[in-house]
């Protein structure tokens, strides 16, 4: 779990619901259902409009790893790639085959499949960074939706703003109709703005640096994988690959 993010959160939102208390506020006055309902459904259902069905879900699949990024053994990675060069060396590239059986990874195991097969280093290299780039093109349009649903928000929230400015308007003439009005329309406006600013764009933030990270791992095993295929020495490859890590 990442505590950053669970700490951010806490800072982020604390800190406002804290300057609102201290500046002799009540904190039920943040609380509107009307306004909530607007930002968030009406920014829900621009960003929904604008993505591919694939894209969107893949989004929401992907927004668990805020909290739960997924975990990169970088050290054992490495470590493994070294024990693939020396049965490599000692039996030849055929004797990957047990490795390949038990491996778990769909993407090391196709290329510990094509070091078995006899591929060329640039073919392995190049076929793999395809799937390398085309998961991560897909991972980043993901993590764009996060960021639509940033951009529109704060327009929502002024939305919401407005469509409470209606109510009061229409309501002149009775006052106990005007307190929930002016409530909808500025609770909305913070709505808009706080959604956006301490949940939407870091979450697509997030999202990105994860993505980032989990790229760079993957170039980390295309490099071994690629260094096995040319014959280098075990020790050769683990200095390389931590290159990636330090």
């Amino acid at each position: 779990m990442d505590l950053l993010s669970i700490l951010g959160i806490i800072v982020g939102i604390g800190a406002i619901l804290l300057g609102q208390y201290l500046e002799g506020g009540h904190l039920t006055s943040l609380i509107n259902g009307p306004a909530l309902l607007i930002v968030f459904g009406g920014s829900l259902g621009a960003t929904m409009l604008q993505s591919p069905l694939v894209v969107f879900m893949h989004a929401m699949r992907l927004s668990r790893w805020v909290f739960f990024p997924p975990v990169l053994k970088l050290d054992d990675s490495i470590d493994r790639i070294v024990q693939w060069s020396d049965i490599a060396r000692r039996q030849g590239l055929l004797g990957l085959e047990d490795v390949m059986d038990d491996e778990q990874d769909i993407f090391v195991k196709k290329g510990i499949q094509m070091l078995v097969d006899g591929y060329e280093p640039e073919d392995i290299r190049s076929t793999m960074e395809i799937d390398l780039f085309t998961k991560e093109r897909l991972d980043l349009q993901a993590a764009k939706v996060f960021d639509s649903l940033g951009a529109y928000s704060p327009t929502i929230g002024i939305i919401g703003a407005v469509l409470g400015l209606i109510h009061v308007m229409g309501n002149l003439s009775d006052p106990t109709q005007l307190g929930d009005g002016i409530a909808v329309a500025f609770v909305a406006t913070i709505y808009g703005v706080s959604f956006a600013n301490l949940l939407f764009i870091p979450i697509g933030n997030k999202i990105k640096s994860v993505i980032q990270e989990e790229s760079q791992f993957r170039e980390m095993l295309i490099e071994g994988i690629v260094n096995i295929s040319e014959g280098y020495n075990p020790r050769v490859i683990q200095a390389r690959l931590y290159s990636f890590i330090h």
